[in-house]
C-alpha cells in the first residue's frame, strides 16, 4: 500500500515537470540526495527512469530507492552543466560520478602584498592572491620558477614591506640582494612601481604569454642598443635568450594555436573508472597539464562523462577558450564555443599528446593498484580473455594440452592447469599415446582430451571455462570434434606460433579467427606462459621416457635385482656386458651371495651350448 502511495506521489511530480533544461534530483527515505543528474527536457529525462524495465544492477537499485523528486529550471544547457557539476561536488550522491582527485598537486602563488613574492605552495588561501596551477607534471612547475627567478629580481624574504616600514628604516639588505638575486626594495633601492611592472610579466609568463614579454624585451633591447647603453641591452638580451629558450623547449606545435582547450578521455579496462585528460595550449606550448579519475557509478557514457570533466577543468582552471579539441563530439553546446575533432595537422598533434598524456596516467594508475592488490591484475587479465573471446563467464580455469614425440616415437602428452591466472600443479596430467601409431598430432590430441573429460564427466570433477591447445586451426578442430562428441560445451582457443618458434597470434571461434591483440600487453604475455609452462611440462615428460628407454637393459628384466642392485653393479663394472663375464663371488662383493646367484642363473640360462655354438653354421663372407 505504501509503495503504490509513493509511485503515485512520483508520477504525479513526473507528469507535471517542465520540458526546459534544467538538473533533476532524486531523494530517499531520509531526505538525502542520492542523484543529480541534468537535462535538456527534464519531463522526457525524468520519465526515462520510470517508464521502462532497467536491467539489474545499480540503476534499477537506484530507481527502487527514490522517494522525491526536486528540480531546478535554467535558462540553457550550459548552466544544467555548471549546476549539475557543481551539486555534485557539494552533495556527493551515492549514484553519481565521483571524481578521485585526492592528490593536491602544488601551485605557483603570486602573493597579495606589497612586493609581492611568488612561490610553490599546495595550499590555497582565498585572500586576494593569484594561485596558477595546479601542477600535475612538477619539473614544468620548478623550470617555470627557475625562469622567473633568472629573468626577475624577486625578494623571498617574509618582511611587511609596507611604505611606513621601509621608510622608518626598519630593515636591512640581505645576501640575496649581495648575490644580485634582490634588488633591495626593504631599503628603497627599488620602487614599487618596477617591482610591480615585474610582477605583471611574471603573471603574464604563467599564463604561458611568452610571446609578448619576449616582443617586449627585445623592443627595449633594440631601444638600449639605440641610446648606446650597451650593458643594459646586454642584460636584457640576456633575459629574452632565456625566455626565447623556455619557449622553444615547451612548444609543441605552431605558435599560432592560442588559447585552446584539448581534452581525452580512456576507460578502463573493467569498466567501472574513466581518465580525462586537460591540456590549455597558449602560444603553441601546453601551459597547464592536469589528468584526474572519474569513478563510474550508473555504466555513465563517455560522452557523459567528457562533459562533466570539460566543465569541471574549465571551471578550475577559469579557462575561456573559444576552442575545445575533443576525440569525439561530447554531445554538449557551450556559448561562443566551437567543438573540434582533428583528424590532421597541429591540433591532431595536440590531440594525440592530450591521448598520450591519459594513457599514462592510466597505466600508472594500474601499476599502482597492482602492487596493492594483485589479485585485482589477475582478475582484470581475465576479464580481458572474456571480453576478447565473449565468453559466458570468467576463465577462471584455463587448461593447456600439448603433445610431445620424436618421430612418432614415445609419444607422449601434457595438460597443464591455471587457476584464477596462477598454475594449479597438483591438477597437472602426464598422458601416454596408447592409440595412435606414428606422429599423429591430432589424433594424439584426440586421445588425450577424450580421455581427460570423459573421466572428468564420470568422477565430477572441474570442467575447464576454456580449453587452450598449444596449436593452430587443425587442432581446435580436432578436439572440437572429440569435445561434441562427449556433448561437452567447453570454449577452444589456439595458440599458434610463427615461424621462428614464437607465439604470434589467439585463435577463436568455428572456423578459427584470429583475435586481435598486441604481442607486448599483459593479455598476451599470460597466454604466453600458459603455453610455455604446457611445452615445458609435455616435453619434459618425453624426455623422462625416452631416458629411460634408451637406459634400459638386461638388467632390468631379472627378477629379484631392483634399481638401487642395478645401480651398484653398473658402478662397480661399468658395462652390462662386464657384469655378465663376473665370477659368481664378484657379483657377491657388490650385492650379496642371493643376487649373485640370481645373477648368474640367469646369464647361464642365457648363454648359448658349446653344441650349439659348434653345430652353427659359418657366415659366409661378404663378396669383393
Amino acid at each position: 500500500m505504501e509503495e503504490l502511495k509513493t509511485n503515485e506521489y512520483l508520477r504525479g511530480i513526473v507528469l507535471n515537470l517542465p520540458e526546459s533544461p534544467g538538473i533533476y534530483q532524486y531523494l530517499n527515505d531520509e531526505g538525502t540526495i542520492i542523484y543529480v543528474g541534468k537535462a535538456k527536457n527534464l519531463k522526457r529525462r525524468v520519465s526515462s527512469y520510470f517508464n521502462r524495465e532497467h536491467e539489474p544492477g545499480k540503476t534499477r537499485m537506484l530507481v527502487s530507492r527514490i522517494r522525491d523528486i526536486r528540480y531546478i529550471v535554467v535558462k540553457t544547457e550550459e548552466d544544467a552543466l555548471l549546476l549539475e557539476n557543481n551539486l555534485i561536488k557539494k552533495y556527493k550522491p551515492r549514484y553519481n560520478v565521483l571524481l578521485k582527485d585526492d592528490k593536491t598537486y602544488p601551485s605557483i602563488c603570486v602573493q597579495k602584498e606589497w612586493f609581492p613574492r611568488v612561490f610553490r605552495t599546495r595550499k590555497i588561501v582565498r585572500d586576494g592572491s593569484s594561485y596558477y596551477g595546479p601542477y600535475s607534471h612538477i619539473p614544468t612547475m620548478y623550470a617555470l620558477l627557475d625562469l622567473i627567478k633568472h629573468l626577475f629580481p624577486l625578494r623571498t624574504c617574509h618582511h611587511n614591506l609596507a611604505p611606513e616600514n621601509i621608510r622608518a628604516g626598519k630593515y636591512h639588505v640581505c645576501l640575496e640582494y649581495h648575490l644580485k638575486n634582490c634588488a633591495g626594495p626593504c631599503v628603497g633601492k627599488q620602487t614599487s612601481d618596477e617591482y610591480m611592472q615585474n610582477i605583471a610579466q611574471i603573471k603574464e609568463i604563467l599564463k604561458g604569454n611568452t610571446r609578448d614579454i619576449e616582443l617586449q624585451l627585445y623592443r627595449q633591447m633594440q631601444e638600449l642598443a639605440a641610446e648606446m647603453r650597451f650593458e643594459e641591452a646586454q642584460k636584457v638580451k640576456e633575459k629574452y635568450l632565456l625566455l626565447e629558450n623556455y619557449r622553444a623547449k615547451s612548444e609543441v606545435v605552431s605558435h599560432v594555436l592560442h588559447n585552446i582547450d584539448v581534452f581525452s578521455i580512456e576507460e578502463d579496462t573493467d569498466g567501472q573508472s574513466a581518465y580525462i585528460n586537460y591540456l590549455h595550449i597558449t602560444n603553441g606550448a601546453v601551459n597547464q597539464a592536469f589528468t584526474f579519475e572519474y569513478k563510474k557509478r550508473l555504466n555513465e557514457s563517455k560522452e557523459e562523462l567528457l562533459a562533466l570533466g570539460i566543465v569541471e577543468m574549465r571551471g578550475r582552471y577559469k579557462s575561456l577558450s573559444r576552442e575545445i579539441i575533443v576525440p569525439f563530439d561530447p554531445g554538449i553546446e557551450l556559448k561562443d564555443v566551437v567543438f573540434t575533432v582533428p583528424q590532421r595537422g597541429d591540433k591532431k598533434t595536440l590531440l594525440d599528446l592530450s591521448i598520450l598524456n591519459v594513457k599514462q596516467y592510466k597505466a600508472d594508475r594500474l601499476k599502482q593498484a597492482d602492487k596493492l592488490n594483485p589479485e585485482q591484475r589477475t582478475t582484470r587479465l581475465l576479464k580481458e580473455i572474456q571480453d576478447a573471446l565473449h565468453l559466458d563467464r570468467l576463465p577462471l580455469r584455463i587448461e593447456c594440452f600439448d603433445n610431445s614425440n620424436t618421430q612418432g616415437a614415445d609419444p607422449v602428452a601434457g595438460c597443464v592447469v591455471f587457476v584464477k591466472g596462477k598454475p594449479s600443479k597438483k591438477d597437472y596430467r602426464k598422458y601416454n599415446i596408447k592409440t595412435v601409431t606414428g606422429p599423429d598430432d591430432y589424433a594424439s590430441m584426440q586421445e588425450v582430451v577424450r580421455r581427460r573429460y570423459s573421466r572428468a564427466v564420470d568422477e565430477g570433477q572441474p570442467l575447464p571455462d576454456l580449453l587452450i591447445t598449444d596449436g593452430g586451426k587443425g587442432q581446435m578442430s580436432a578436439v572440437q570434434e572429440v569435445l561434441d562428441q562427449l556433448g561437452l560445451r567447453i570454449p577452444v582457443a589456439g595458440l599458434a606460433k610463427d615461424g621462428r618458434h614464437r607465439t604470434s597470434e589467439l585463435l577463436f571461434g568455428m572456423p578459427p579467427q584470429v583475435v586481435g591483440m598486441k604481442q607486448t600487453s599483459p593479455l598476451f604475455h599470460l597466454l604466453t606462459r600458459i603455453q610455455d609452462e604446457v611445452h615445458r611440462y609435455a616435453i619434459s615428460f618425453h624426455r623422462d621416457k625416452r631416458s629411460k628407454r634408451q637406459t634400459a637393459s638386461e638388467l632390468d628384466s631379472i627378477r629379484g635385482i631392483g634399481p638401487k642392485a642395478k645401480e651398484a653393479l653398473l658402478k662397480e663394472f661399468k658395462s652390462v656386458k662386464r657384469v655378465r663375464e663376473a665370477s659368481a663371488e664378484a657379483l657377491a662383493e657388490v650385492v650379496g651371495a642371493a643376487k649373485a646367484r640370481l645373477l648368474r642363473a640367469h646369464f647361464d640360462a642365457a648363454a648359448p651350448s658349446p653344441d650349439a655354438a659348434a653345430q652353427a653354421p659359418e657366415t659366409p663372407a661378404e663378396g669383393l
